[in-house]
C-alpha cells in the first residue's frame, strides 16, 4: 500500500517558499501523491447550520496550487482531494486539469466530490439539489473533452457543439477518482470512476461500502483489479499508533493507498513535515 500526503492548506500559510519546502519534503519521503483540497468560499454559521470549515479557514485555490506544485516537484504525482466539481463549470475544470497535467508531465489525478456546503453552492450560483446527477454527467463530458478531437454532447446539463480543449493533456483521459461515502457516491464511483477515495474509518461500515462497490463494479462489467481504492484517515489525535492502526485496517480491506487527514492544527512548517515523516515511518509496508 502506498501513502499520500494531503496539502496542509489551513496551516501552511501564504509563503511560497514554505509551500515549496513542504512539497519537496513529501517528494523526498517518497509519498505517492500530494492531494490539494477544495473550497472557493469560507462560510459563516447561520440558522443552526455550522460549517465544517468556516470563514477563518484558508483554502488555497486548487488548480493554481496544483500548477505551482508541478513546478517545484519532479516525480510526486498530484491530485485534487477532492474538487467539488458540480459547483464549477465543467469546461473550465477540463481546461484547468488539462493544463496541470501538461505542465506536470502527466502527473495529475482528478479527485471529485459533491461536497457538503450548500451555502457555497448558493454563493456560486450552482444547484445543490442536482449535484449528484450533474457530477455523473460531468465525468462523461470531461473524458470527451480530454480525448476527442471535436466534442458534440447533448445531455441534461451540458450542451456542447463542435468544441475542444487545446492544448490537450498528456493523459487522455486524466484519471478521475470519486470521493464520498454515501451509497449514491459509491455507485457513481463504480459506474464512472477510476477509483474511490472515501473519508471512512476501516470498520464494518467501510467493509459494507466496499461490498457494495464490488457488487456495482461487477454489475457494470468492470474489473475490480483495475479499480483503485484510497482510505482517508481523518485523525483528531496526533498519535502515530492510531495512524498506523487505521492504515493497517485499510490495507487489510484492500486499499491501494492511504492518506492521513489531520484534523488537529499544525501551524509550524517543521511540524507539518514531521507529520509526513512519522506517518511514513509507522504506516509503510
Amino acid at each position: 500500500m502506498q501513502l499520500n500526503a494531503i496539502f496542509p492548506t489551513r496551516d501552511i500559510g501564504s509563503d511560497p517558499a514554505k509551500i515549496r519546502d513542504w512539497a519537496q519534503a513529501a517528494e523526498d519521503l517518497d509519498y505517492a501523491y500530494i492531494e490539494v483540497p477544495d473550497h472557493v468560499f469560507g462560510a459563516t454559521a447561520r440558522d443552526g447550520w455550522v460549517p465544517n470549515y468556516d470563514e477563518k479557514d484558508p483554502f488555497h485555490e486548487t488548480f493554481v496550487m496544483l500548477g505551482f506544485l508541478a513546478a517545484v516537484t519532479r516525480r510526486i504525482r498530484l491530485s485534487s482531494g477532492v474538487l467539488i466539481s458540480p459547483q464549477r463549470q465543467t469546461g473550465l475544470i477540463a481546461k484547468q486539469a488539462a493544463e496541470v497535467d501538461l505542465l506536470s508531465g502527466g502527473r495529475l489525478r482528478l479527485g471529485v466530490g459533491v461536497g457538503w456546503n450548500h451555502v457555497e453552492y448558493e454563493a456560486l450560483g450552482a444547484d445543490w439539489k442536482t449535484r449528484g446527477a450533474r457530477q455523473a454527467e460531468q465525468i462523461e463530458v470531461l473524458r470527451h473533452l480530454w480525448c476527442d478531437e471535436i466534442v458534440n454532447y447533448d445531455g441534461r446539463f451540458h450542451h456542447l457543439k463542435g468544441v475542444n480543449i487545446v492544448p490537450a493533456p498528456v493523459q487522455r483521459p486524466i484519471p478521475i477518482w470519486v470521493g464520498g461515502s454515501s451509497d449514491a457516491a459509491v455507485k457513481r464511483a463504480a459506474r464512472l470512476g477510476d477509483g474511490w477515495m472515501p473519508i471512512l474509518a476501516p470498520d464494518d461500515q467501510a467493509a459494507k461500502k466496499l461490498s457494495l462497490l464490488r457488487d456495482e463494479l461487477g454489475r457494470h462489467g468492470r474489473d475490480p483489479a483495475l479499480f483503485g481504492i484510497e482510505g482517508w484517515l481523518r485523525m483528531h489525535d496526533p498519535d502515530p499508533q492510531q495512524w498506523a492502526a487505521a492504515a493497517e485496517g485499510w490495507r487489510k480491506l484492500g486499499a491501494r493507498y492511504a492518506m492521513l487527514y489531520p484534523m488537529f492544527r499544525t501551524p509550524k512548517l517543521e511540524d507539518q513535515i514531521e507529520i509526513l515523516r512519522r506517518f511514513k515511518a509507522v504506516a509503510s509496508g
